[in-house]
């Protein structure tokens, strides 16, 4: 893409004190047209690109113009990279990781040693999310309409967006869009999504507001629950939902207190710990565990 090659040899030109056209079209794999015409486009946005003949000659920045090269630390190009990098564990191919490449090209005062940083987006769904994600991007990027069948608690739904936002959160990948059915914005998670399409139709783009991604907006707490976990259920705890959801008792058992977005969602969570919990509050809440419990044990019941 053009505007990735613009920004590599902008990276390379102030990492260097002088390259020429033949080595910048080997580095980015294009014509020595091609980066000409690169040169004259970085001219045109302000940035005062030199270009000399002869013995000697080459690209560079205009003395006196140069941007320190302490703006760009040896922390900072690693973090830059460790984003490119985490970016290829979903993309389905090596784009990030080649343009990784030619920042990192010539770059060895900014990257020393081995990778301190590694980030994986990927997730279990990863062979069906990479596909997704390939799509929505294009889609973002055309301006195009995007389909799709949605799985919500409500039921299966076939859904037309405008796609604007890829977004990742709590550990899962969202697509911010304008719905034709809800005539909103909605956020729509990756994997509840299923047969996605990018239409011929474009869109005009609308004024976009920007997704509220507080837990408070995402999930609010419309369910109160109160259960005893036993100590050696503290890990999971812990990585679901922090060090201060609970209180150790003084038999080590854990008093866990949280909001819950509905009670469905609860229960089945609840139901994974099982013999490990006993949930004191809400009463409802109690008797739909108890209810499942003796549907389970009746599945089991010899006849």
């Amino acid at each position: 893409m053009k505007l990735d090659r613009l920004i590599g040899i902008l990276s390379v030109l102030l990492q260097q004190e002088k390259i020429t056209a033949p080595e910048l079209a080997e580095r980015f794999e294009v014509s020595r047209r091609t980066i000409n015409r690169d040169i004259e486009d970085l001219c045109k946005a302000g940035i005062p690109v030199l270009t000399t003949q002869g013995a000697g000659g080459g690209i560079c920045i205009m003395e006196g113009y140069r941007m320190d090269r302490t703006i760009l630390t040896s922390k900072d190009m690693q973090m830059i990279l460790a984003g490119l990098r985490s970016l290829d564990s979903v993309s389905g191919s090596r784009y990030y990781g080649q343009l990784m490449e030619k920042l990192q090209a010539g770059s060895s005062d900014f990257v020393r040693g081995r990778d301190s940083l590694l980030i994986d987006l990927s997730s279990w769904y990863k062979d069906s999310l990479a596909p997704k994600i390939s799509v929505i991007q294009d889609a973002i990027e055309e301006r195009k309409k995007l389909s799709f069948c949605y799985y919500g608690p409500g039921g299966d739904s076939i859904r037309l967006i405008e796609p604007y936002y890829l977004i990742f959160k709590w550990s899962s990948w969202y697509v911010w869009g304008w719905c034709q059915e809800r005539k909103d914005f909605r956020l729509f998670k990756l994997n509840r999504m299923d047969r996605v399409g990018k239409e011929e139709e474009r869109f005009e783009a609308r004024e976009i507001p920007m997704p509220d991604l507080s837990n408070e907006r995402i999930f609010p707490g419309r369910v109160k629950v109160k259960a005893v976990f036993e100590a050696e259920m503290k890990w999971r705890l812990v990585e679901e939902f922090g060090p201060r959801c609970f209180e150790e008792t003084e038999n080590g058992k854990l008093l866990f207190q949280a909001d819950y977005t509905d009670a469905g969602h609860m229960v089945r969570w609840l139901l994974t710990f099982g013999e490990k919990v006993k949930v004191t509050e809400p009463e409802e809440v109690c008797q739909e565990l108890l209810r499942i419990a003796e549907n389970i044990k009746k599945m089991y019941e010899k006849e």
